[in-house]
């Protein structure tokens, strides 16, 4: 059985990658992933704002000034909240690059071009094999268009891919007004990798408080299905490697998303809840359900339920719609 998979224009043993988490942060854990079979591993990510304090002549000065302007200093989170100063995350590469055989993807992640994009090139000195732009920014601003909230984004996707000579995956939101369209543009910038989706963390609120609850609620499989819709739409129109992220807890999740079209999936909610040995399990289960089915080898799955072939993928998702609320019944004895 051939669970190998190309993937950023690397060889992958299989399609199962760890995602940013603090989990890359042990190297305890990270051998651990290794020996359960993890493919690839993603750091957590280094934010714009980290790079930025780092440029500055002095965080003290960066306090100083933080309140005097809209882009109000307080709203970050303190140095000592952070996991690792940029510095330290260099060092993390190397580290971690040490200690395993599999590639290692550094994680970038901001919402504007600027120099901090420089530090692409540090990262891949300091041994990365790959990078990921995680581009984490919810649009607020009234007048901001979606066209200047995308060019953005390619703006930053075109300064990474000058900075490193490794490849480039860039992990978005769905929250796009056309998101076939502005794959198809990463695609012609260059980015070797798509990843869907990022998880925006919603809020809640504490009305006795009058607060905001910053809540982090892991993943779970019901999650899958948005993933699922756009990798067979994306599949075979795109040249980039798809990736799907959010909502692979089993090995079902996973085989779905190479059916639909994923190249690889990561995980990091599963890992999180049942341990590094859930990939050992995970990978068992794709191999034995494989087997059952006549199936030699994940690249011959990839894509066999994307709509490649659809003539029309609008109306066919707009059909399926249609039947899905035409079909449901109201419950006996309602």
């Amino acid at each position: 059985m051939d669970l190998s998979t190309p993937w950023l224009g690397l060889r992958l043993k299989n399609p199962l990658v760890v995602g940013a988490s603090p989990m890359a942060d042990d190297l305890g854990t990270v051998r651990r992933l290794e020996d359960a079979g993890a493919a690839a591993l993603v750091l957590h990510s280094l934010f714009e704002e980290q790079i930025v304090r780092e440029q500055v002549s002095s965080f003290r000065l960066f306090e100083a000034h933080g309140n005097s302007s809209a882009e109000a200093g307080s709203y970050l989170p303190p140095a000592d909240d952070l996991r690792f100063g940029p510095d330290e995350y260099l060092e993390l590469i190397r580290k971690v690059k040490s200690a395993v055989a599999v590639p290692v993807v550094a994680s970038l992640n901001g919402t504007t071009e600027g120099g901090w994009l420089q530090y692409a090139r540090l990262m891949e000195e300091a041994g990365a094999d790959a990078l990921e732009l995680n581009v984490y920014a919810l649009a607020t601003d009234l007048w901001e268009s979606a066209e200047a909230v995308e060019r953005r984004t390619l703006a930053m996707v075109r300064a990474v891919r000058e900075a490193a000579g490794v490849p480039v995956a860039v992990k978005l939101s769905s929250f796009y007004t056309s998101f076939a369209c502005f794959a198809r543009q990463l695609d012609r910038e260059g980015a070797q990798g798509i990843v869907l989706f990022n998880r925006f963390y919603q809020p809640d609120l504490d009305i006795e408080t009058l607060d905001v609850q910053r809540t982090l609620r892991l993943s779970d499989s019901s999650e899958l299905p948005l993933r699922l819709r756009w990798l067979a739409i994306l599949s075979g129109k795109v040249q980039a490697s798809l990736l799907a992220t959010g909502g692979i807890h089993t090995a079902l999740d996973a085989l779905k998303a190479v059916m639909a079209g994923a190249h690889a999936v990561q995980m990091v909610s599963a890992l999180l809840k049942h341990g590094p040995d859930h990939l050992r399990l995970v990978l068992g289960d794709m191999a034995h359900w494989m087997a059952d089915h006549g199936y030699d080898s994940i690249e011959s799955m990839c894509g066999t339920l994307s709509l490649a072939r659809c003539p029309d993928p609008a109306a066919y998702e707009r059909g399926n719609y249609m039947q899905m609320l035409q079909s449901w019944k109201m419950p006996a004895g309602w």
